[in-house]
């Protein structure tokens, strides 16, 4: 079991890291990978940091997935409120 969790923690680690670096990227938008990255690394560093007692290492990693999620919210009622205006565009247009 600890082998386990010590995997999760290096793999959520290293999500995040990834997630940073293709921020730095210019050429191509990685936004919606990244905040997944962000969310699936904030879930497995919390999960370690729970099972050493690291409170505010869990602490700060629960609030990085919270924000991770508000941005998927977010952005996911921004696509809807394009696509239905989207639609009423083509609606008045014909």
């Amino acid at each position: 079991m600890k082998i386990l969790i010590d995997v999760a923690g290096w793999l959520g680690s290293f999500l995040i890291v990834l997630s940073y670096a293709l921020t730095l990227v210019k050429s191509k938008d990685f936004s919606g990978w990244c905040i997944l990255m962000n969310l699936m690394g904030g879930i497995l560093i919390a999960v370690n940091c729970f099972y050493y007692n690291a409170i505010p290492s869990l602490v700060t990693n629960v609030i990085w997935s919270f924000i991770a999620l508000f941005s998927i919210y977010r952005a996911k009622k921004h696509t809807f409120q394009n696509r239905r205006f989207t639609k009423k565009q083509h609606r008045f247009r014909l």
